[in-house]
């Protein structure tokens, strides 16, 4: 198994991408939208995340509400995976909103913190912004 963990800051505004594969990707099988997951799983002691959506490996959404694994037609007026101009029902395809082998990508965000930064956990370092100085002589 192996699947894409994407983890939004809401404080910062950035989102981070984590490839996680076999047993690490296997803990969040069969967890659901709204979960809470500890940060440690993927490296990042003492973070809690919420599991907010994510998509399949042909690109469905997962949507809260409809129970299980597979793929399902549903009537929807607005929401995700479906944004009409007007109010118009339709029947769009959706994925559950339970883990399983065909998610691609999860998408969640952070709860809880503590006092060393995401970029410090994970080994990212931040990019350089040009100064004055750069941008002269360029």
């Amino acid at each position: 198994m192996e699947l894409r963990l994407v983890i939004s800051d809401p404080g910062s505004g950035k989102s981070y991408q984590i490839e996680l594969k076999d047993e690490k990707a296997k803990r969040l099988k069969n967890l659901k939208i709204g979960n809470e997951v500890d940060g440690g799983i993927v490296g990042l002691q003492g973070y809690k995340l919420e599991i907010t959506g994510g998509s399949d490996n042909a690109g469905f959404p997962m949507k809260r509400g409809v129970h299980g694994t597979k793929r399902a037609m549903i009537f929807m007026t607005r929401g995700v995976g479906y944004n009409p101009d007007r109010d118009v029902r339709r029947r769009k395809r959706v994925r559950g909103e339970q883990i399983d082998e065909d998610i691609m990508q999860v998408n969640t965000k952070i709860t809880q913190r503590t006092e060393k930064s995401i970029e410090e956990l994970l080994g990212i370092k931040p990019a350089e912004k040009p100064t004055e100085e750069k941008a002269k002589e360029e």
